[in-house]
This record gives structure tokens, C-alpha cells and sequence, in this order.
């Protein structure tokens, strides 16, 4: 009997990895990427003789695949995969392929906003406490690869909506999601609740006693949530009030309930600040407790944790002035949150490419927290019409170091210089990471020339 055949449709991390797990399992593997294919990959590629294409997609040969695992780059609506939909042949993710070949608890998150904060801590949390865990998703090494070998007993998987897409049979143990807020709607017809539907894939096959955690307070899972009444173990997370089980803040303290265990510790001595680092933060440490990790374990690695760059990344301090890099905001509710943690005046660097953004939600931080505004971007029109006569002070440049030399000028000592852009960044930065790495060059030049 031939074997099944399985083309991957994208070349990079998920789609190498599910190509290797493929052949793993008896699949005629097929890979087929629209673009070049980075130089490790087809080396990966070669060195596994699993024949592959590069710069165009051969549609009578994938039309052929009796299942297809997609990238999550790739929207459903393009032709060829509303093709392979109406052949009725499968389209799955890289995450479900992979979930059928582990033995593995599995816990994922999902969220417009702190996803990878609170991944990269669960897998901290559970890693300093000993146990046997991998990391994966849509967050380091491919999930497939790691599981041709399964020798994890968890994996904690960062997810995506994209990714959560084309997940249909994948059962998560622990399922945690932060918040839903308006992004990525050019993928969704720019219909929230299609956006919405999207995250909530995430509870799909969980059981009664698999374990939901949720952030209350935000008014679109709250909704969905009393539309949808989900039989599963559910584990709120509150910044208003008590709540047990679940975690909530309280007079600056972090305070999580799970069965018998119990949590308490002020969040002034972590690393880790502002309201939204409380979610992230309470929700990590009821994922931990949901597979025993113990209360002493649990403060151990919160207090040792460290985050991922450009997520409100201290950066370097220049005549008492503190720059952070907060490149990763790239809309209005991460810098929302990233504001509400600022406790000195601040000088705020916004802009690039636009996302439809609603800023009015900045208002009262703004006014409160904001003495000047630094445009970075090649078209500033929207910020400074918004923002001028509530802002004091606002510049406008397309140029990193200037940005920053212009902070240092305007700031007194004690002040804090933070990039936090509300946008994309492709107009003068390839990615949000190379704007973050640019903005801290220029604070080291700074640093260095005092």
C-alpha cells in the first residue's frame, strides 16, 4: 500500500519540522515554499532527502496530497488553499500534526497580548521546578520536530489565532488565555467576533477536568464566555476582587489557588512589573499548580525569570534617565499596559505603520503619565493630530538615534524614555526586532559616550 502523502506548504521552522515528523511516520513528504527557503533549512531539507520547491507552488502535484500542513503565514483565503478546501482535502497546522504523536500534557496559551511573556514563564516555572518540559509553538523550536522523539512529559505551546485555525482534534490539558483584543482583523474580514471565534478554538476537545484560565476582566471573553458556558475547569484570574479558585492582585500582592495549594507573594519583589505582568504572572503560577509545582518552587523561579527582549526591556540609564525598549507593542492595548506601568514621568516614542489604531483608550495614561511624544514613523499625521493639545511636548522624525537623542534632551533625571510604538514597523524597521535592537545601539552610544 503507498504511503499517504503529505505536502507542507511553507519552508520554515513549523513546516521543516512537520516535514521531518511526516517521514518519521511513513508520509511521502512533499515541502513547498512560494519564497526562497533560508540556507539551514534546505540544508535540513537536503540532508533528510525529502524533496521539496522553492519560489512557486507546483499545484498539480500538492492537489494531489491527501493532507496538507499549512503555515500560519498563509491566510485561507488564498487560491490555492480554497482549492485544496474544495477538494475536501485536509489543511492542518504544524500543531496538530504534531499533537497526535505525543504522550505529552499539553498547555497552550493564546492572547492578543503577553503571550510569549507568560509561555516562556510557565515553561521557567516547570522547568525550575524539575520537571520534564519542552517548549514550542509559536515560540522556539518546532513542536513536530521535538515530538519524533516525544521525550517530554509537557509541552507548553504558544499559539496563535492563525495557528488555532487549523487545529481540529488537538486536546489541550491546560488552556490559558489572556486577553482578546482588536488585532489582526485584516485576516479576520475585519469582523472582531470572527477574531474572537478564533481564539476561542483553543477550548475545543477539552474535558471537564482539564483546566481553563482566563483573564475576567476583559469584556470579550467575559461575553463569550456567558454566551458559550464551556464544561471545563475554569480558573479566573482577576485584578478587582478574590476569587478562589483562580488568582487575582491584592494590596500588591500575588495571591493563586488550586485545590489544596495556595500562593501568596508581593509582586514588588519580581522582576517582572505593571498590571499586565499580574496576568501573566497569576496565570503562570495556576498553570504551575495545575501540574504540583509547590509554592516555594513557583516564587523561586518568578523571582529568576527573564523575559524576552523587547517586551518592556530596561535598556540603559543615561544621566539618571531610564530608557526601556518596548518594541514588541504593536498596538494600542500593549501600550496600554506598557504606560500603566510606567511610575515616572515618561517621554514615549510611538509610530510606524498604522493598524487602524483607536487611541482614545490612552487618554486618561497619557495625560497622566506622558510629558512629551516622540513620532517615530514615515507618515506621524494620525499621532500628532490625536495626541497634539493632550501631550505637551511632540516631535517628529524618521530617525532612531534622533528619537533617542531627542528623549535624553527633553528628559530630567529620573524620567523614563520608553519605545513603545502602537504600530507595525515595517515602514523604516524590518521587523519589530530590528527596531528594538536599533533603539538599544543608539542608548549604548549614549551609555558609552558619557
Amino acid at each position: 500500500m503507498a504511503a499517504q502523502k503529505l505536502v507542507v506548504l511553507g519552508g520554515g521552522e513549523s513546516g521543516v519540522g512537520a516535514a521531518l515528523l511526516g517521514q518519521a511516520k511513513g508520509f511521502d513528504v512533499f515541502v513547498s515554499d512560494k519564497g526562497p527557503l533560508l540556507d539551514n533549512y534546505r540544508a535540513v531539507l537536503r540532508d533528510a532527502g525529502i524533496p521539496f520547491e522553492e519560489g512557486h507552488h507546483t499545484e498539480a502535484r500538492i492537489l494531489q496530497a491527501d493532507e496538507v500542513v499549512k503555515s500560519p503565514g498563509i491566510p485561507e483565503k488564498v487560491p490555492l488553499v480554497q482549492q485544496l478546501k474544495a477538494k475536501g482535502i485536509p489543511v492542518i497546522s504544524e500543531i496538530e500534526l504534531a499533537a497526535r504523536y505525543t504522550r505529552a500534557k499539553l498547555i497552550g496559551i493564546t492572547g492578543s497580548n503577553g503571550k510569549t511573556t507568560t509561555t516562556l514563564l510557565i515553561y521557567h516555572l516547570l522547568k525550575t521546578a524539575g520537571l520534564n518540559v519542552g517548549l514550542a509553538g509559536n515560540i522556539g523550536d518546532s513542536f513536530a520536530r521535538q515530538v519524533i522523539d516525544d521525550t517530554f512529559d509537557y509541552y507548553v505551546l504558544e499559539l496563535s489565532s492563525f495557528q488555532l485555525d487549523d487545529m481540529y482534534q488537538t486536546r489541550l490539558h491546560t488552556a490559558i488565555l489572556l486577553n482578546i483584543t482588536p488585532d489582526h482583523l485584516d485576516r479576520y474580514e475585519y469582523n472582531f467576533q470572527h477574531y474572537v471565534n478564533s481564539k476561542f478554538r483553543i477550548l475545543q476537545n477539552m474535558q471537564p477536568q482539564d483546566n481553563f484560565i482566563y483573564f475576567r476582566e476583559n469584556p470579550a471573553i467575559a461575553d463569550e464566555l456567558a454566551k458559550r458556558s464551556p464544561d471545563v475547569n475554569r480558573l479566573p484570574v482577576s485584578l478587582e476582587q478574590a476569587v478562589n479558585p483562580g488568582g487575582y492582585l491584592q494590596n500588591g500582592r500575588l495571591i493563586a489557588g488550586y485545590g489544596e495549594q495556595a500562593f501568596n507573594l508581593d509582586m514588588a519583589e519580581l522582576p517582572l512589573k505593571g498590571p499586565h505582568n499580574a496576568i501573566n504572572m497569576l496565570s503562570a503560577i495556576l498553570a504551575a499548580q495545575s501540574v504540583g509545582v509547590n509554592s516555594e518552587a513557583i516564587a523561586e523561579g518568578l523571582g529568576t525569570f527573564k523575559n524576552a527582549a523587547h517586551r518592556l526591556e530596561p535598556t540603559g540609564t543615561v544621566n539618571g534617565v531610564q530608557f526601556i525598549n518596548d518594541s514588541k507593542a504593536t498596538n494600542v492595548d500593549s501600550v496600554f499596559y506598557a504606560l500603566a506601568s510606567m511610575e515616572v514621568p515618561t517621554i514615549w516614542i510611538a509610530g510606524g505603520l498604522d493598524k487602524g489604531n483607536d487611541y482614545s483608550q490612552l487618554d486618561r495614561l497619557v495625560r497622566q503619565k506622558v510629558k512629551a511624544l516622540i513620532c517615530l514613523g514615515k507618515d506621524n499625521r494620525k499621532l500628532t493630530e490625536y495626541f497634539t493639545g493632550i501631550v505637551p511636548l511632540v516631535y517628529e522624525t524618521q530617525d532612531m538615534k534622533d528619537a533617542v537623542a531627542k528623549g535624553l534632551a527633553w528628559a530630567q533625571p529620573g524620567d523614563v524614555v520608553l519605545l513603545s510604538p502602537a504600530c507595525a514597523s515595517f515602514d523604516l524597521f524590518r521587523n519589530y526586532e530590528d527596531r528594538g535592537n536599533q533603539f538599544k545601539e543608539a542608548v549604548q552610544r549614549l551609555v558609552d559616550s558619557r
